[in-house]
């Protein structure tokens, strides 16, 4: 079949550009196009170049579910989420749906309401019969990790969990890391003795978080007071700041995400208490709004797109049958502001 055929003509306005108006504009064939946007064949170097002015000029996307049926191999992935507004789950849904378009992959989510079994088996369920080619389980819950253990066999399954217990290859921001690096530089700072305000229980990243401050203050002699528990909200953080408030010798606090040390700021400004003047505060997350708190905070800034690339990298090299690791890390990276000013 020749390469070269038909003329150029483009969709109406407010149309999506199809292969077929791609090769009219071209000049070739909608076998050539598919070849040169699907890399499935020999082109030549003039001809691909005309497909790629062609393609850049309409704004032609490939429908993933088309390309799948023609090269026998579905190009979406399935991605089972959590349904909440909380900035780790939601951020890091987005870095692997920035990571599956850059590729070339649709993303078909399955939300659930209960970290339950039950939940994500019906939602894995779902997406199976979607065909999609691959499942990531963004398991931040203990609950949603246990899931793990009843997938079907049958397809590549990677999960986004901080556990070490998962039946299926893990990916994680280094949540101990990142806790460990927080504490450390309060403790750099000439504090022995700092406050904890924790996520809520059967959270993995509440545990590896905790766990972190308690090794690091062991590590370096300090004390750990009582765990002020939050459960992820500003509100919590202030109530947790209230509590604060009754120990007038606290001047160090690691809350374990920006919004509960939001809160926290909140309460002790109320108190009467600086920030960093009487107490130095740490968050977690550093989410866009935590360089504009006042005062600006010093956080732990995890990298979602990072995330999002080594999710999509590892399922996909399962989807391809090659051998992936059972856990793969990306770090977390401590950024100081001013709410660990020098003190007064």
């Amino acid at each position: 079949m020749s390469e070269e055929t038909g003329g150029p003509a483009v969709s109406g306005p407010g149309q999506r550009a199809s292969l077929s108006d791609v090769a009219r504009l071209a000049e070739v064939s909608k076998m050539t196009v598919s070849r040169v946007v699907n890399g499935t064949g020999p082109v030549r170097a003039e001809t691909r170049r005309r497909v790629l002015d062609a393609v850049e000029r309409l704004g032609y996307r490939p429908n993933p579910h088309a390309r799948g049926l023609a090269t026998g191999r579905s190009r979406v992935l399935g991605v089972v989420a959590l349904d909440s507004v909380l900035h780790g789950p939601a951020s890091t849904l987005f870095g692997i749906e920035n990571a599956a378009r850059e590729s070339g992959f649709g993303v078909s989510v399955a939300s659930v309401r209960e970290p339950g079994r039950a939940r994500v088996g019906e939602a894995v369920d779902a997406l199976r019969g979607q065909g999609v080619a691959g499942i990531v389980v963004i398991a931040p819950h203990a609950e949603t990790g246990r899931s793990l253990d009843e997938l079907p066999a049958g397809v590549p399954v990677v999960a986004v969990a901080d556990t070490e217990q998962a039946p299926v290859p893990v990916v994680a921001v280094d949540q101990r890391d990142g806790g460990r690096r927080a504490t450390e530089h309060l403790i750099s700072l000439g504090h022995d003795e700092i406050w904890h305000i924790s996520g809520p229980c059967g959270w993995f990243e509440t545990e590896a978080r905790e766990q972190a401050w308690r090794d690091a203050l062991a590590a370096h002699g300090g004390t750990a007071p009582p765990v002020l528990r939050g459960d992820w909200s500003p509100r919590s953080g202030y109530e947790a700041g209230l509590e604060l408030l009754r120990h007038p010798t606290a001047s160090a606090v690691f809350a374990a995400n920006d919004q509960m040390a939001l809160g926290l700021l909140r309460a002790l400004s109320e108190g009467g208490r600086s920030v960093p003047g009487d107490v130095r505060v740490v968050g977690f997350d550093d989410v866009p709004e935590a360089a504009y708190y006042s005062p600006p905070l010093t956080t732990v800034r995890q990298d979602f797109l990072a995330l999002g690339r080594k999710t999509f990298d590892q399922l996909l090299r399962l989807v391809e049958g090659e051998d992936v690791p059972d856990r793969a890390i990306v770090r977390a990276e401590l950024v100081v502001r001013e709410s660990t000013g020098p003190m007064r």
